[in-house]
């Protein structure tokens, strides 16, 4: 194992469903702090269900802490007290330690309102919400979208991962699916909220799903002062950018290290298995250190040329491993 231990990190990004312990032993082995996102997935347990499980369970992880953010539940969502619950419910939630409030990927892709149309997150229904965490200067995490290469023919995708998901998932790859919102469209939905709301603390999940461009993500970071980025299940593709330009690479990090937060997108889900997870985690945090902290030439299984580590500096990777997430979530002990 590399020496990595020195640095205090957190992995701002996990699925924390589980109620074990072992994935806050291995976090302690690595000098990590876990921040777990609710979400409003179909196959995890409730979203009360996952808040009680962090806070059952943070007395466990004896050696770090773990942080959760809460999100919305769009059940009823069309009925009219909808947003006072929804407003009602973040309130308890941040009072109990909720670091941010998490908005899904079902706004854009899966909930129609009654008259057919998708629900988009710029939809009026959510403007009162977005108001309120505004005021209160309540962080946003926002998942809209997929990755670009959802939306392209298989053969033209970037990344190992992305081909066989959706070639094994055509039901999700939206390719196939015209009748649904257009890539496009889950940007442009977002980004009219960082226009309405200009004072809200926006954190854009997965690059922002804007993976595919460092020049697209930019373009909004230097639009957009409160908006960050996390890495989550996306550094792969920053992979791709540094076979092709490890340069750009280097020069975008660098650019914005206040502004992009480390994390996994790791789920420890009840009905798998905790060896296979805590492997995979300790792979993912090998080998990304690898990438940002060595100068290696380094493979990944998911693009077909070798790169070459980052090498960051220190205090870089201090900003994206930890103090930009402690930042932009409000974290404290």
């Amino acid at each position: 194992m590399l020496a990595i231990d020195n640095l205090p990190k957190i992995d701002a990004h996990i699925h924390y469903n589980s109620g074990r312990s072992q994935i806050f032993e291995l976090a302690a082995d690595f000098n990590f702090d876990l921040l777990s996102i609710n979400t409003e997935v179909p196959e995890f347990p409730s979203i009360d269900q996952q808040q009680q499980l962090v806070l059952n369970n943070r007395n466990e992880f004896k050696n770090g802490n773990l942080y959760y953010a809460t999100t919305v539940s769009t059940e009823n969502i069309f009925v009219d007290s909808w947003t006072e619950k929804a407003i009602n419910k973040i309130k308890q939630d941040v009072a109990k330690g909720a670091s941010g409030v998490k908005f899904w990927k079902n706004i854009g892709m899966s909930i129609k309102k009654p008259g057919g149309n998708f629900l988009m997150l710029d939809d009026p229904i959510f403007t009162p919400v977005f108001n309120f965490l505004e005021e209160k200067q309540i962080p946003v995490l926002g998942h809209q979208g997929e990755p670009k290469n959802c939306w392209l023919p298989i053969d033209e995708m970037t990344v190992t991962s992305d081909r066989e998901y959706f070639a094994n998932n055509p039901q999700y790859h939206m390719y196939k699916h015209e009748e649904y919102p257009d890539y496009w469209k889950h940007i442009e939905a977002r980004d009219n909220i960082l226009e309405q709301h200009p004072n809200l603390q926006f954190v854009g999940l997965h690059l922002a799903s804007l993976e595919w461009s460092l020049e697209e993500i930019s373009r909004r970071l230097d639009k957009y002062p409160n908006l960050a980025v996390d890495l989550a299940e996306r550094i792969s593709h920053l992979y791709y950018h540094t076979a092709k330009d490890r340069k750009k690479v280097i020069s975008f990090i660098k650019k914005y290290q206040d502004r992009i937060i480390y994390g996994t997108d790791i789920i420890d889900g009840p009905d798998l298995d905790s060896n296979k997870i805590t492997n995979d985690l300790k792979d993912r945090w090998q080998s990304h250190w690898e990438f940002f902290a060595t100068d290696k030439t380094l493979t990944s299984s998911q693009i077909a040329d070798s790169f070459k580590g980052l090498n960051l500096p220190k205090n870089v990777l201090e900003k994206i491993y930890r103090t930009n997430a402690v930042r932009w979530y409000q974290l404290t002990k």
